[in-house]
């Protein structure tokens, strides 16, 4: 306990997500794209045997970590001090190891790889998030509740239709999620400075081998896209649009884990709080909304760590330099961590949401009477009143109603005064069918409904086989 721990590992990232950006995940990796490497050479003439080839295969894990930092340590180089370690272990391959590559071929391609392999498991947290949000809007999807625009009481919604409001952000991301996968490239093998000089050298200028040796090794990983060209690394662009997926997924979180907290404000909505949980060390009664805040910290860390690799992209020089290495060790594991910690909080409150229904109807009585004031004036018109007159007595009596509401701490009284008021000619049984909430709703339940339909249910459908199967206890 006298080091620093990263809380990412600790605290919050899952398991599947530790083990993409894990040392084990990379070397050996490394380690494939070498016997890849040499079995495709071998392939196309290169002198290399079959026994070189099963010895690099036997000891594909046999990684002595220790060895591998001795040599870190002396040579001051993590791709020679690998090449060295699986030497040690696999001797009669070892004049073949790395044959005509340079360190960006396992460098570079093990980070896309590790970038795809954390996209497939972001979609994956994602489209359950996007299954917890159409359950719950379609559950909800004909609950009355007061509509907000500035923070300001409007219009009424639905639970459910303020819901699909979160989901179309989370569609948005899973679009781009999608692009992203569908069009990643693979670097492939292009050499020192992206010529292929030295692979030139051992296929005595026979070009069409190389690009058969690119293709095939690219499709041995699992890519269909490959740089056409490249210096000695991938264009760094690939970084900046990988973190803007995540930033774009952690922005989506945010605003929904900020609404989430208003309305656990307002107790209409609440977070799971367990039996057990402590709300505050001070005040026992606290029932503080601890998953959505967590969301909301890790998201502001996601979002400002879209601008490492920007600005790693922005200065590269030429063919390559070295300062964008430790960024990206750092930026890409990082936020690929946090947004796998955001999605699996996410996904744990959604299997606990509470709702308070009369919470929300409560709400909505205090508001309502000041929104159907329109409606009563057409109605107090229909039964003969002059509509310049009623719209006069139903501004007077609303002004001392919100007095009473604001001043004086009472309910609103609004339709009772109306009703007294020999002047507006009401029909008593009229208006109370007017203040039906469901009359206030306009088209939110069947928006709702096409939005399920139309627009999410095609996801879910398309990825059935990632919904469920997730591991969402929270590690604290």
């Amino acid at each position: 306990m006298n080091k620093y721990q990263n809380p990412l590992e600790s605290r919050y990232a899952s398991d599947e997500m530790l083990y993409n950006f894990s040392p084990d995940k990379k070397f050996t990796t490394w380690r494939k794209l070498w016997i890849a490497l040499a079995e495709i050479e071998k392939e196309l003439g290169l002198d290399i045997s079959q026994e070189q080839i099963d010895e690099l295969k036997a000891n594909e894990t046999n990684i002595d970590y220790e060895v591998a930092a001795a040599y870190e340590k002396k040579f001051r180089h993590d791709v020679m001090a690998h090449v060295h370690a699986y030497g040690d272990v696999a001797p009669i391959a070892k004049g073949i190891i790395h044959l005509g590559a340079t360190s960006a071929f396992v460098g570079d391609n093990t980070d896309l790889i590790q970038i795809r392999d954390g996209f497939e498991l972001v979609k994956k947290q994602l489209v359950n998030v996007i299954n917890g949000l159409a359950k719950f809007a379609d559950t909800y999807k004909n609950l009355p509740t007061l509509g907000f625009t500035h923070y300001q009481p409007a219009q009424l919604t639905t639970v459910g239709k303020r819901a699909t409001l979160w989901l179309q952000s989370v569609l948005l991301d899973m679009e781009e999620l999608e692009f992203r996968i569908e069009t990643l490239r693979f670097r492939g093998v292009k050499g020192t400075t992206g010529t292929a000089a030295s692979f030139k050298e051992l296929f005595n200028g026979d070009y069409e081998k190389i690009k058969i040796l690119d293709k095939k090794l690219s499709e041995r990983f699992g890519f269909k896209n490959v740089f056409a060209v490249s210096g000695q690394t991938y264009d760094r662009k690939v970084d900046a649009y990988a973190l803007e997926v995540l930033a774009n997924i952690a922005q989506s979180a945010h605003k929904f884990t900020n609404d989430l907290r208003l309305l656990q404000n307002l107790k209409e909505i609440e977070e799971p709080f367990e039996k057990n949980q402590i709300g505050s060390s001070a005040m026992a009664y606290k029932r503080n909304p601890m998953r959505s805040e967590r969301i909301a910290s890790l998201a502001k860390y996601v979002i400002s760590l879209a601008s490492s690799p920007q600005m790693v992209a922005a200065t590269q020089w030429f063919e390559r330099t070295l300062d964008d290495s430790a960024n990206k060790r750092l930026s890409i594991p990082q936020a690929f961590l946090a947004i796998d910690s955001i999605l699996l909080i996410w996904n744990n409150i959604l299997e606990g949401l509470v709702v308070y229904p009369k919470s929300i109807e409560r709400r909505i009585q205090e508001e309502l009477p000041f929104m159907a004031t329109e409606y009563i004036i057409m109605e107090g018109v229909k039964q003969g009143g002059d509509r310049q007159e009623l719209h006069e007595i139903i501004r007077t009596h609303s002004m001392e109603a919100a007095k009473q509401v604001k001043m004086e701490g009472k309910s609103n009284d609004l339709i009772e005064r109306l009703l007294k008021d020999e002047n507006m000619k009401m029909d008593e049984q009229k208006i109370k069918e007017i203040m039906d909430p469901m009359n206030f709703i306009g088209f939110a339940p069947e928006q709702t409904e096409d939005f399920l339909k139309i627009e999410v249910q095609p996801i879910l459908d398309k990825y059935k086989d990632l919904l469920g199967n997730l591991n969402t206890d929270l590690k604290v």
